[in-house]
């Protein structure tokens, strides 16, 4: 053995793939074709739904971005989307249940939208979200306190991936603390994100915080990083706790 393969063998054991199996289902991806950054086409929609059919998903609930500016994206539109890519894939003869609800961007228009209680929800009126990436909001705490007071179960999208929190995890403890789900992006562990988000999500991983994983598919390329991560040890260190709810959506 060269030194090469010999620092490899010591840095990583033999990791058998993952059966994406295992989790059944995916609860974060961009695949309604044309309405954000995702799949721009049914025919890239079918593709990427095949794709994740064959890695072991046999449902997915798609998560369109929705926010006040942007992609605003409201209820009819991302429903709209919904039955047409059912019905494609259908035609497709593709055997994968297909579901939405959407990923909210924490602004103002979260807040009007829960107090309306018009917000599209998974599993027991989980509502999937996620945070600026320039700093924590500070307004976080009292929108929790919000969705929950409406019912609704908050699940923070990519917690890893918010590099203000990677020095200090105070607050991710907080917001387990009032019992709100983590959502991990499985590619974030085969370093799509770079070494410090791969580094944060072995650490929450380590700390137990994560419920549910996610890919956040928006294209061809996040299929390969789902492939790569199958030999994370620290995804089967996930699966292997018990703790993952995907199984059960």
């Amino acid at each position: 053995m060269n030194l090469l393969k010999h620092f490899l063998a010591k840095r990583r054991p033999d990791v058998p793939p993952l059966d994406y199996g295992v989790l059944r289902c995916d609860v974060h991806s961009h695949f309604i074709p044309g309405i954000d950054d995702g799949a721009p086409t049914v025919e890239a929609s079918l593709e990427l739904l095949q794709a994740m059919y064959n890695l072991g998903f046999r449902k997915v609930v798609t998560t369109p971005h929705s926010m006040a500016d942007g992609y605003k994206n409201p209820p009819e539109v991302i429903l709209g989307g919904l039955e047409k890519l059912r019905r494609a894939a259908k035609e497709a003869n593709l055997h994968l249940e297909v579901d939405a609800a959407a990923e909210y961007y924490l602004d103002h228009a979260l807040q009007e939208k829960t107090a309306k209680q018009e917000l599209l929800t998974f599993g027991q009126d989980m509502v999937l979200f996620e945070l600026p990436f320039i700093a924590e909001p500070v307004v976080l705490m009292n929108i929790v306190f919000e969705l929950q007071t409406q019912g609704y179960t908050p699940v923070l999208a990519h917690p890893e991936r918010y590099t203000f929190w990677h020095a200090n995890l105070g607050t991710m403890e907080q917001l387990k603390d009032r019992q709100v789900l983590f959502q991990l992006n499985t590619v974030a562990l085969a370093g799509s994100y770079g070494p410090a988000v791969k580094k944060a999500a072995e650490r929450i991983i380590d700390k137990g915080w994560y419920e549910l994983v996610g890919s956040d598919c928006h294209s061809l390329k996040h299929v390969d990083a789902l492939e790569a991560a199958r030999t994370e040890p620290f995804l089967h260190k996930l699966v292997d706790s018990g703790k993952l709810m995907n199984a059960t959506l």
